[in-house]
């Protein structure tokens, strides 16, 4: 079998239950199963995870007395179901071996940690008034208006972990950590859902450590990480080492809210895993990244 490779696509790539931007998900879609088959083609196994921010967020507003973690596990469903639709029909076409897996996976937290005192992660929609004064909810201003905010803690342990191995063994394509995981915790010894949102870039880092992958390809809007994003000055980057990574970040060139997070998790997988390719690019270049000649590679 050959080496593992765990592909990881945001939430805003894939289709939205709201039926906005039906056109251009469908197009980054089409590009990111045509990675998942090149990777096949080339000898890799394919793991795959995904956000699921607007999914969420939108069937939280038709429901919002639903606990958030039964939310998280009905949008790994609903995801995984259309990225193996779409993949099984491409694998028939192409008399490939393999099958997809959709698993819903969750993910072991520790009920002590801070981020349950300090709630900061922005969930759903906008609030309305009359919402910030009837729900129970924990509630910060935002850019664009009040949201309810909630705990977004460390993963400690990817309680199926075994279990997505297994299925890699049988040649199956893994579809799972969707959304950063379905969030527990531990309580007298029974396992317990809580309103959280582990974050879905950490734990894809995470899940490439513990299946001792030899690449972690984080797919994303941009076909690089930028310096200077935006401005004038704006310079891609192909290669970035850890402490240059780490500088950059300091002076806030990667933002919390946006490539932040992605930059950590390469970060702390390959300092976990040096010989892992820790690589961001965009989808329909997973090939071209894994040889150098796209993405930016992140290295010791």
């Amino acid at each position: 079998m050959g080496k593992i490779v765990v592909y990881a696509i945001g939430g805003n790539a894939l289709s939205s239950p709201t039926g906005t931007d039906m056109e251009k998900s469908a197009l980054t879609l089409a590009k990111v199963i045509s990675d998942v088959i090149d990777l096949l083609e080339a000898g890799w196994r394919v793991v795959l995870t995904h956000g699921n921010g607007p999914q969420v967020g939108h069937l939280m507003s038709l429901d919002s007395a639903q606990p958030m973690d039964e939310w998280v596990a009905a949008t790994q469903g609903m995801i995984g179901h259309n990225l193996a639709l779409n993949l099984e029909s491409i694998l028939k076409r192409r008399n490939r071996p393999e099958t997809t897996s959709v698993l819903l996976t969750r993910v072991l937290v520790d009920s002590e940690d801070k981020a349950f005192k300090f709630p900061s992660k922005p969930v759903g929609k906008i609030l309305t008034d009359h919402q910030v004064m009837k729900e129970d909810w924990d509630i910060a201003e935002t850019v664009n208006g009040p949201r309810r905010v909630v705990a977004s803690p460390k993963p400690i342990e990817i309680i199926d972990l075994n279990v997505i191995l297994s299925l890699l063994d049988s040649r199956a394509i893994v579809i799972c950590c969707g959304g950063g995981g379905i969030p527990i915790i531990k309580e007298n010894n029974h396992f317990k859902g809580v309103p959280a949102v582990v974050d879905k870039d950490h734990l894809s880092g995470l899940l490439s450590v513990e299946l001792g992958a030899s690449a972690l390809i984080i797919s994303t809007a941009v076909d690089s990480l930028r310096k200077n994003f935006g401005k004038e000055n704006e310079e891609p980057i192909a290669n970035l080492s850890i402490s240059d990574a780490q500088v950059l970040l300091d002076e806030g060139q990667f933002p919390k809210g946006s490539m932040g997070p992605k930059v950590q998790s390469l970060i702390e997988a390959n300092l976990s895993n040096p010989d892992m390719k820790c690589i961001i690019c965009s989808p329909g270049n997973a090939i071209n990244a894994l040889r150098g000649e796209s993405g930016t590679t992140i290295h010791q």
